[in-house]
Parts: C-alpha cells; structure tokens; sequence
C-alpha cells in the first residue's frame, strides 16, 4: 500500500508542547498519517535508548518510520577523510534505525565542488560501491539505503545519477524529491505527462519491483536559476510542483511508494492533503 507522512513534527504538533518525538507516532495515527520521517540532519547524536523508545511507540501505532542522513555526506569529495566520514554517517543512521525498527535510510549523494560532473559522479559511484561493501559487512543489506534527487544545479542527484546509483545494489533504491527535480529543472513538472514519463524511465532503467516501492519527498520549493532556494507549503501559488497529476501517475503505473511531506511547517497537513486526494482519485 502506498503511505504518506511528515518530515519531522508540523508547527502545530510544536505549539501542542509535546515533549519528544515518541508522540509524534500516536499525534500522527490520530491523524490517520501512514509515515513519519525523522531527520539525523545535523549528525547521528540520539541514544540507543532512545532509539528503542522512539521505535516501540511507532510501532505500536503501526505507523512506519524512516530515517534521513546527516547533510554533511559527499561521496565526491576529494578527501578521504571526509569521504570516511560519509560512509559513517549512513551507517550510523542505519545503526540507529535498525533500533527503531525501520529500514529506510535517505541520504544526499554528494556535491559537485570544482570537479567536473563527470568526474564527480563517477567518484560518487565508485564511493557507493564502498559503501555496499560496508553495509554487507555489518549485515545491513536487508534495509534500503536512498540516495536522494538534489535541488541545487552544483549537487550530485538528477534523476538520471541517482538511477545510476541504485543500479550498484538491491539494497539502492531511489528517493525522487520531486521538488527538488522540479526545481533544478526550472519548473519542469506539470502535466501527467512529466511524472509519468520520468517513472517510467526510471522503471525501465531499475525495473519495475525495485520502483514499485520507492521513496518519494514532495513540497512546493522556490528556486532560482541555480535550482533550489527554499521549501514552502501547499498555500503557495507561485511555485510547484503541484501533487495531483503525480498521483494520477502513480495509480496509471501502479506503484505505491512512500511519500513524505517536507512542506515548511506544515509537513503533516499536507501530508494528509496528499493522502486525501490520492484516494479520492
């Protein structure tokens, strides 16, 4: 079955005066919300405690949980010790969700800096055959690890970079941002047509039980010419992409993904929005 859920905790789940993320998984059953995405943004720093803690109330709510990478990763850069680095926090994050009893580690692949693209994607490549390497060793092979669609024109992560990626393992598969794709390419998805045709290449590429259930991000961001600016929420009218003609997509192709809202502020209401218009289709 096809999910949707937050990127972390809504506004309005703040002003509630919640003491920790562990309410977040009763806040969103309530709200009949499938998912919820919890952010190691800025480093792996929870304890195993409360890992455990987080992942017996998710489940005990039957809602499933993901987990998101430090930003820091960059599987192009030029130093080894950063690129160890990277490799760390994905296991890292990996160590953690098998705690709270997910299996889904998103991660952005890396920057471009003043290599060339070419250069740059194939020391990312080659940095995630490593990386497969370590995730066999430490018998994480059965989680999914998604490298993620970037917004920004100087990061590692069109569509086609990221297809390339997860033809490196079973254990790759994708996470389209579709907001971050619409955004590096200038507003480019509108019609049915513009999803469809990007998953079907992607099917085609990866097949399609690899596709079947990939991981999607979706908010509306503002971009300039250099791609991404910021994420805002569906109350804008200004920028896209709009989600109704992805959803169309998905039902014509029959997949069923995991989609989390990263909307700013409002990531749960939308969520459900999203949710909502999908089964009224």
């Amino acid at each position: 079955m096809i999910k949707f859920g937050p990127s972390g905790n809504s506004e309005s789940f703040l002003l509630e005066k919640h003491k920790g993320t562990e309410d977040a998984a009763k806040w969103c059953a309530e709200r009949n919300l499938d998912y919820y995405e919890y952010s190691f943004g800025r480093g792996v720093n929870m304890s195993e405690e409360k890992a455990v803690i987080i992942g017996e109330a998710f489940k005990n709510y039957g809602v499933g949980l993901s987990v998101h990478a430090p930003y820091f990763i960059n599987f192009a850069t030029t130093e080894e010790e950063k690129a160890e680095n990277s490799y760390n926090y994905v296991l890292n994050s990996a160590k953690m969700m098998r705690l709270m009893q997910g299996e889904r580690v998103i991660f952005h692949p890396a920057s471009q800096g003043k290599l060339s693209r070419e250069v740059a994607v194939e020391k990312t490549l080659d940095r995630l055959k490593v990386l497969r390497d370590k995730i066999y060793l430490l018998g994480f092979e059965d989680m999914k690890f998604c490298p993620e669609t970037m917004g920004k024109l100087g990061q590692i992560g069109t569509i086609e970079e990221i297809v390339k990626f997860c033809k490196v393992d079973e254990c790759f598969i994708p996470t389209v941002d579709f907001g971050h794709v619409n955004a590096r390419e200038q507003g480019s998805l509108i019609t049915v047509s513009d999803y469809q045709n990007r998953l079907e290449y992607m099917i085609e590429n990866l097949g399609y039980e690899k596709m079947k259930h990939f991981h999607v991000h979706f908010s509306k961001i503002q971009y300039s010419s250099k791609g991404e600016v910021r994420h805002l929420t569906f109350d804008d009218d200004v920028y896209g992409p709009n989600f109704k003609p992805l959803a169309i997509a998905l039902k014509n192709l029959n997949l069923e993904p995991v989609i989390i809202c990263e909307s700013a502020g409002t990531q749960a209401e939308d969520a459900k929005a999203m949710k909502d218009e999908y089964f009224a289709l």
